[in-house]
């Protein structure tokens, strides 16, 4: 049953990951719904992989331009004037605040954070957050508009993903539009400022596949992964479509009302947190 249940979970990854609705936090619920318990911070962070290497294949031009961009800047004065310089730099500080907070709190990311409590309550307080954004901000700047400023902000609010239910894509989404960036802008940037944290997670924890937080052996974990890669593919494509005419209401309501179905479950005891 490990690789029907690793395939399942592969779906519900590549369906969420770019959605601004968690993908951990789907996965944690799903498990625990399904009977299947929590599969674990490590499968969680391999099975997103697969779907950052989805970003990696849609986005190969942007992260080429952007990439040797920057590389040409380190050797060439010229260079640092060009704007592929700034926007690489920004990605690598925006990148930062993930990676401090994922190492400070490793512990409590593998085990406190998943409780089911914490995933139903961020799932509506980022949900309302993302709500706000988009009814109020102005969302006119082009992505080029960005400043050193915004980018550390964008990072910081990417660090809050650390805590299942937020949302990766959901807070730096929220934070672009309360920026004042169009949706597209915000959304393509939350995308690219993903791959180095999402990668560099998933990488980390390959050392606890084989026994540790994970409750896969190696073989389904990797069939999960390619199966987030293929509909995670899919879903960019597709929403990249959807922000350039509609807004993310839907996505809004959505998050509180699987929030609050979550916390009336566990507070009538119909599920239990293990975490």
């Amino acid at each position: 049953m490990d690789f029907f249940h690793s395939i399942v979970l592969g779906i519900i990854q590549g369906l969420t990951e770019f959605l601004p609705i968690s993908s951990s936090g789907h996965i944690s619920i799903a498990g625990n719904v399904l009977g299947w318990g929590d599969p674990g911070a490590a499968y969680t962070a391999v099975l997103q992989i697969g779907t950052e290497l989805a970003v990696v294949l849609y986005f190969w031009r942007d992260i080429w331009t952007i990439g040797s961009g920057w590389v040409r800047g380190v050797f060439s004065k010229a260079a640092r004037r060009e704007p592929t310089w700034k926007q690489g730099w920004f990605i690598i500080i925006g990148s930062m605040p993930i990676v401090v907070v994922g190492l400070l709190f490793e512990d409590y990311i593998d085990n406190e954070f998943r409780n089911l409590w914490v995933i139903g309550t961020t799932l509506i307080v980022l949900g309302i957050a993302l709500g706000l954004a988009e009814r109020y901000a102005r969302k006119v700047k082009p992505i080029e508009d960005l400043t050193l400023k915004h980018a550390i902000l964008y990072g910081a609010a990417q660090a809050l993903a650390v805590i299942p239910g937020v949302s990766r894509s959901g807070a730096t989404i929220t934070m672009g539009l309360a920026l004042g960036y169009e949706r597209a802008a915000a959304t393509r940037y939350a995308f690219l400022l993903a791959i180095p944290a999402v990668v560099g997670a998933g990488i980390y924890k390959l050392k606890d596949i084989p026994g540790g937080d994970n409750a896969y052996g190696a073989v389904p974990t990797i069939i999960g992964t390619v199966v987030a890669f293929v509909v995670g593919l899919a879903v960019i494509h597709w929403l990249l479509k959807w922000v350039s005419t509609h807004s993310y209401a839907p996505f809004v309501a959505y998050r509180i009302t699987l929030g609050a179905i979550v916390l009336i479950l566990l507070a009538t005891g119909v599920i239990t947190s293990a975490a």
